[in-house]
């Protein structure tokens, strides 16, 4: 498939994928020390939900729209807080139909002291990149490919952060890849916390993933999961996934809290399902 972002911004997926990182920041800046973060594949890093593109799928009504409507229950909300910040954020500074991309989250979330590097491919969007980051001396956009950006970044010379691989599921290798490209990042550079994002379209492909990761030695996985069980997702995305390696800590037990409250306000059909699995958390 190909997953461009701004056409899904703030569907389901961007929902599940941006509240956890949201909650990886909180954790980061609970240390004192410095941090880096590295954005394989960042794309723009805001978007319009009222653009050309976000208009053509509308996905964003039956996710970020959904959260909009009401709180949830009061401790999944207490979870959800950080990306509640952030959106209101955004939307102050720029209009009510503004939602984040991964890079503007971890600009707002950023210390003076800490630094993202993001790198995005596509020249068009690159440019709206650069916008987005406001030259601000904590951030480095690239205009590289993400993969060749990860290799040459870790092991980064804070030892802390974290790396969010996000890539478009453009080729039909892309699992593989994705797979292939997160164990030697992983080689070079062993305690940074990875969230890797993937369509569950393929189970199968997610499957063999997570072996060949338990099978090269990675402890420490927490993997997530949602699917909104969408009646035309024959064409679509109606699950997506998270695998998080080094997670913080306490954020399988958070995850157990937000998963199900997440699941129940997105779900599209009658048989939604959630995921929440840590694999070798003594790893």
């Amino acid at each position: 498939m190909n997953y461009r972002h701004s056409f899904h911004a703030g569907n389901f997926a961007d929902v599940l994928k941006h509240a956890v990182l949201a909650r990886i920041l909180l954790h980061l800046n609970g240390k004192p020390t410095p941090y880096r973060l590295i954005d394989t594949h960042a794309g723009s890093g805001r978007y319009d939900l009222n653009a050309d593109d976000a208009s053509r799928t509308h996905e964003w009504k039956d996710g970020i729209a959904r959260l909009d409507r009401s709180p949830l229950a009061p401790a999944a909300e207490a979870l959800l807080a950080p990306y509640r910040t952030a959106l209101s954020a955004i939307r102050a500074e720029h209009s009510a139909e503004a939602y984040p991309g991964s890079p503007w989250l971890c600009r707002h979330a950023m210390r003076p002291f800490d630094r993202l590097i993001a790198a995005e491919l596509h020249p068009q969007t690159y440019t709206k990149l650069v916008e987005t980051l406001a030259r601000d001396s904590r951030c480095k956009p690239l205009a590289i490919d993400g993969w060749t950006a990860l290799r040459a970044n870790v092991p980064p010379k804070e030892r802390r952060g974290l790396v969010l691989i996000d890539p478009p599921f453009e080729e039909k290798d892309e699992f593989a890849t994705l797979t292939s490209q997160f164990i030697a990042a992983h080689r070079k550079w062993p305690t940074g916390i990875y969230m890797l994002w993937y369509p569950l379209k393929d189970r199968n492909a997610v499957s063999t993933m997570v072996d060949d990761v338990l099978d090269a030695g990675i402890g420490r996985l927490l993997q997530l999961e949602i699917d909104v069980d969408r009646p035309e997702a024959a064409g679509g995305l109606s699950a997506t996934g998270l695998l998080i390696a080094n997670p913080p800590w306490r954020l399988a037990e958070e995850m157990e809290t937000l998963l199900p409250a997440l699941t129940e306000r997105l779900a599209q059909g009658q048989r939604p399902r959630y995921h929440c699995e840590a694999m070798r958390p003594d790893g």
